[in-house]
């Protein structure tokens, strides 16, 4: 499938963007490239071994050294962790045990007849909002939103005759900036707010930071960011990639060809598979209460916390497109038989050729960056320099907020960067005056106006995949491109309104301000 010609742009944005595109989409393909830069790592560590790297880790005192990749332990370590670094590669199990759900939702037909039922349901002016708030949203299930979503609104927007790609990047926005955004409680807050406490405690022995300390302000993040997500997504992106235009060669699959024709009028007996697939949510929604709420329940632990529930999320969230599907698939016909159902769930396997061999490749290069710590080097340095700045508070906070987007770029874990960051800057905050809490917001924003720009994220490569299957001709170049204007359109977005909570003093969450 391609795009028409995009219009050539005399703004300054338009004609950055270009060039980001041009620059990127001349780099080799993506598999080639994530090889390339696994094999530059090493090389990389070898030519700074020469003029030595090292700083003190905060926490553990102990001194950080760069390792070089290059001797022969480190080349050992390559060939015999190989395996381990591609099994073990962080999206590879939630994408493919995620996808064997969806592959039965898709190809009974539920999803395409959800679609078509939401698009009668949506204004065409609001499907862009729609999806960029389900990204936001989507971090209540971890990580599943880059799996589930991105793939979903790409589908959307092609049955509303407007350019996949665009409806893609969209969720990709949502779930990826909006990470820290959302309307209620998620995993991300207890983790964060547990290494905030840790490091507040290191200046006041007794401070406590509760998971609800930011609260209020991921609230109103939720309606700063959807509303930035819309924009971008109606003004920028969409009319940089230009009319979409389906091809009609044999390249095409009769899979994406029926996926073209989604908005054909829902028969009464697709409506009554609808009924029938919503009402096997709700058993199996009823089934995870029962799993989850009771003090005793299964998914609970002996501590009485849901950390087997939030453990399981892939495999729930499987069942929930699995059981929907089936019954879907029985009611109209598409999914009878066990035959059937193995061949849905084998050719959708079949469609993550593509994203395996990816995998395969960007999981050597993250193993050997994070092996070679100039991801943790880069971390501390940046800290050490920021510590030394002398200025306001305000300033400080902002360009501590930058710092950690530009560590986002090289250190894709939330949890991660903030272990190392944390009992840096938050005791050096508190001795400003500042509260834990607000040091903790600041990160938050820092942290996911970049996720969506950065080849190091770990869900970038099944975003490309996805790209892939509208346009075989596609470069990461047209997808940073496309993304860079959500990160700087939430950059902006989300530090005014950080400003605007420090200068009015506005509770982050409950009984959390922002000074001591």
């Amino acid at each position: 499938m391609s795009s028409t010609p995009k219009k050539s742009s005399r703004s300054f944005l338009g004609a950055f963007l270009n060039w980001v595109e041009k620059a990127g989409n001349s780099l080799p393909d993506p598999l080639i490239l994530y090889f390339g830069l696994a094999l530059l790592i090493p090389v990389l560590s070898w030519l700074i071994s020469f003029i030595g790297w090292s700083r003190v880790h905060p926490v553990t005192g102990e001194t950080i050294g760069l390792i070089n990749l290059m001797t022969a332990e480190q080349i050992q370590r390559m060939f015999v962790e190989a395996e381990h670094n591609f099994t073990s590669f962080p999206p590879l199990g939630a994408v493919l045990v995620t996808m064997l759900g969806i592959g039965v939702a898709e190809r009974s037909g539920l999803i395409g007849t959800s679609l078509k039922l939401l698009v009668e349901a949506t204004p065409r002016s609001l499907i862009s909002v729609v999806v960029v708030f389900a990204g936001v949203m989507s971090s209540m299930a971890a990580d599943a939103g880059y799996v589930v979503l991105t793939p979903l609104g790409a589908v959307l927007f092609a049955g509303m005759g407007r350019h996949p790609l665009a409806g893609l990047c969209a969720a990709f926005a949502g779930t990826g900036g909006g990470f820290s955004a959302n309307l209620l409680l998620t995993s991300l807050d207890p983790l964060l707010s547990g290494f905030t406490q840790s490091a507040a405690q290191l200046y006041d022995a007794e401070r406590s930071v509760t998971p609800d300390g930011n609260y209020f302000f991921m609230i109103a993040s939720v309606l700063v960011v959807t509303t930035a997500g819309w924009f971008v997504t109606e003004r920028i992106v969409e009319p940089r990639l230009g009319q979409w235009n389906p091809d009609t060669d044999d390249s095409e699959t009769e899979h994406e060809k029926k996926q073209d024709l989604a908005l054909q009028a829902i028969t009464p007996l697709e409506r009554k598979g609808l009924r029938g697939a919503l009402i096997t949510v709700m058993v199996t929604g009823a089934a995870l209460v029962a799993l989850t709420i009771p003090q005793n329940a299964v998914l609970r632990d002996a501590d009485g916390t849901l950390g087997p529930m939030v453990q399981s999320l892939v495999i729930i969230i499987m069942l929930f497109f699995i059981f929907p599907g089936l019954t879907y698939g029985w009611i109209v016909g598409t999914g009878r038989s066990s035959k059937q159902l193995a061949g849905m769930m084998g050719d959708t396997m079949a469609t993550m050729g593509g994203y395996i061999v990816l995998a395969f490749a960007a999981a050597q290069f993250v193993a050997y960056f994070q092996w070679s710590n100039m991801g943790l080097l880069t971390a501390l340095t940046g800290a050490e320099i920021l510590k030394g700045i002398g200025v306001g508070n305000l300033p400080l906070i902002l360009t501590f907020v930058f710092l950690a987007a530009g560590i986002n770029l090289v250190i894709g874990s939330a949890s991660a960067k903030w272990g190392i960051m944390a009992p840096v800057f938050v005791p050096m905050f508190m001795a400003l005056g500042l509260s834990p809490e607000m040091t903790q917001a600041a990160y938050r924003v820092g942290d996911s106006i970049t996720n969506m720009i950065t080849p190091l994220n770990p869900y970038f490569p099944i975003v490309l995949s996805f790209a892939l299957r509208y346009d075989r001709k596609l470069g990461i170049g047209t997808l940073v491109s496309s993304m860079v204007p959500y990160s700087i359109a939430f950059a902006i977005g989300w530090t005014i309104l950080l400003v605007v909570w420090y200068l009015l003093g506005l509770p982050l969450g409950p009984g959390a301000g922002i000074r001591l």
